[in-house]
């Protein structure tokens, strides 16, 4: 299917769903359901029109072109023309990429220290509060669900969950090993040592989203502990939950309430069983693909962060900045996530064209 079909489609459904919603009889469902599409295609329609409108205005700016009293005036529209219709057609394609239906989602993030012991862990707990600072400059909310700390503050594992508008769709690519070349504080001797951590980013899922029975979990309960395995609470309020047909195990203690506990473990469940299904699902696909912005596999070294050099290096783009504070501070995250997410736009588009 070409190019101007596609707009055809568009333009038909979009008739079509206004002429249903005019005529009436739907159930309350139905309606919301065609509203939501109907409100969707608007913007599509709207650039579609502008472009076809634009075709036409240069069509008849050079045919202008050949009277001589009007071609001084029909060139500077024709070139004018020819420069912006370029850019309002790449709009309307990326209008039209399949939308991936987790984009608009909440997120869950997860870190964890990798190889390289303590200095993992610090790094870990480094890119979590990048992650916590990047949020609250764009105006997200960051809630922390789960920090196991290590004794001098570095973070075996966190969990945080990120509100916002279309969280996932901008964080979806920071999944994979994040890896650091540095000089531990831990060492005297000034040698770089190189480390890693991991970082998932989940869609957040809803109940809608996951059915999960009873009967597929077990739920135990325990006294939670601190760093060091000192006491934190004298109650059973830990909360450890097994998915029993996948095997995905949730622990959660940051809460003194059994209940809060396990309502966290859960959101923090689904969202890896959706996650999981999604993975499953887009593998095939993935597979086909001429190219992709990584593969999406938590083991892929994703990007380095090089201390001494003062870089950040994303390999799946090969893009490196030497302003690896402004990462580190969450205000030059926007730079990469960018660059990445027009590598996946130019992707999708090159496998329609």
């Amino acid at each position: 299917m070409d190019l101007e079909e596609k707009f055809d489609r568009v333009l038909s459904r979009h008739d079509e769903l206004r002429a249903l919603l005019t005529e009436g009889g739907q159930d309350a469902q139905a309606i919301s359901r065609m509203s939501k599409e109907l409100s969707d295609l608007g913007p599509v329609v709207e650039a579609i029109m502008a472009l076809r409108q634009g075709r036409r205005e240069m069509d008849e700016a050079q045919a202008m072109r050949e009277d001589p009293e009007l071609r001084d005036l029909a060139e500077a529209e024709y070139y004018a023309l020819k420069d912006r219709l370029p850019a309002l057609e790449r709009e309307v394609q990326l209008m039209l990429l399949p939308k991936d239906e987790a984009d608009e989602k909440n997120a869950i993030l997860e870190v964890r220290a990798g190889t390289g012991g303590e200095e993992a862990a610090l790094f870990a707990a480094e890119l979590f509060r990048m992650y916590e600072r990047h949020a609250a400059l764009r105006g997200w909310r960051f809630e922390v669900m789960e920090v196991n700390e290590t004794g001098i503050g570095g973070f075996k594992e966190a969990v945080a969950g990120i509100v916002g508008r279309g969280v996932f769709a901008r964080l979806k690519f920071e999944s994979g090993v994040h890896r650091v070349q540095r000089v531990p504080v831990t060492e005297g001797g000034g040698r770089i040592h190189t480390s890693a951590a991991t970082v998932a980013v989940l869609p957040e899922a809803e109940e809608v989203d996951v059915q999960i029975e009873e009967k597929d979990i077990r739920i135990d309960v325990f006294r939670s502990s601190g760093p060091g395995g000192q006491s934190v609470n004298t109650t059973d309020s830990a909360v450890r939950i097994t998915h029993l047909p996948t095997g995905i195990v949730v622990s959660q203690q940051d809460e003194k309430s059994q209940h809060k506990n396990k309502a966290k473990a859960m959101k923090i469940l689904r969202s890896r069983i959706y996650d999981r299904e999604r993975e499953l699902r887009d593998a095939e696909r993935a597979a086909s693909r001429k190219s992709q912005v990584g593969s999406g596999d938590r083991s892929e070294r994703i990007r380095t962060y090089n201390f001494p050099q003062g870089r950040v290096t994303d390999h799946r783009i090969n893009l490196t900045l030497y302003k690896i504070d402004k990462v580190m501070t969450g205000e030059a995250l926007d730079e990469i996530i960018d660059a990445l997410i027009a590598e996946d736009q130019a992707a999708r588009l090159a496998e329609i064209e």
